[in-house]
């Protein structure tokens, strides 16, 4: 089992761009309301800098880990979502949320589907029926299937990530606590961008989306660095 004391000291200069990108992002505080090319250049650069985050360990070691490198293609559409967000109020919300569809099916794949976890399933699949119950009255149009779709993804997604979470014992792995927690906040902070579009203003809603996405799509990125332990390696540990 690798320390957080271990992880902190490789892996931490690496994400030190990510950081300055995202202080920048949030010194600057671009007003979303004359939405630009600056603007979108802006928001996406910490994004970026996770993209050199994985390339940092080597095109080999993306050729070698699936999982990494579907982590890697992810981060690209989430940019790509990104982009187009910064114009949503000139009709571009839908090609995003169609981006970042594509982020969570593709960060589902890379987490794997064993262990398969039913009871994080059942759990998941609960919550978000009832997020979904929360935004079905705010609804209209074809957003009443898009969001529902959507919503369906992002809990699959997470519950692909917590279903490997082992919080003790020598199993234990710190790439799956930060798959687990990335995936949580992304949740967080789709949440708060469907409730703030769709049903009430949410206070300080830019600033709980933003710093949970950045702190979503991090973990997440780093959740990568290790591969997920091979399928023989874990039944022989849930033998022993």
């Amino acid at each position: 089992m690798v320390s957080p004391v271990t992880v902190v000291k490789s892996e931490g200069p690496k994400l030190v761009p990510f950081f300055k990108a995202t202080c920048v992002y949030f010194v600057l505080w671009l007003p979303s309301s004359s939405p630009s090319w600056v603007s979108a250049l802006i928001k996406c650069l910490p994004i970026f800098c996770l993209w050199l985050f994985l390339l940092a360990h080597g095109l080999g070691f993306l050729l070698t880990h699936p999982s990494a490198t579907r982590i890697f293609v992810g981060l690209v559409f989430s940019a790509i979502g990104d982009a187009f967000l910064i114009w949503q109020d000139q009709g571009y919300f839908v090609h995003g949320l169609l981006m970042f569809a594509v982020t969570h099916m593709l960060y589902a794949s890379a987490f794997g589907m064993r262990p398969l976890a039913l009871r994080t399933g059942l759990v998941m699949a609960v919550l978000s029926g009832l997020c979904y119950a929360l935004l079905y009255p705010c609804l209209s149009g074809a957003f009443t299937y898009l969001v529902g779709v959507y919503v369906a993804l992002i809990g699959f997604m997470g519950w692909r990530a917590i279903a490997g979470l082992r919080l003790a014992g020598a199993d234990w792995r710190w790439t799956e606590l930060a798959a687990g927690s990335g995936a949580l906040f992304f949740i967080i902070s789709d949440m708060t961008i469907a409730l703030n579009k769709f049903c009430f203003p949410v206070p300080y809603s830019r600033a709980v989306i933003m710093s949970t996405y950045y702190a979503a799509q991090m973990l997440i990125a780093l959740s990568a660095v290790e591969s997920r332990e091979p399928v023989e390696d874990y039944r022989l540990s849930k033998a022993n």
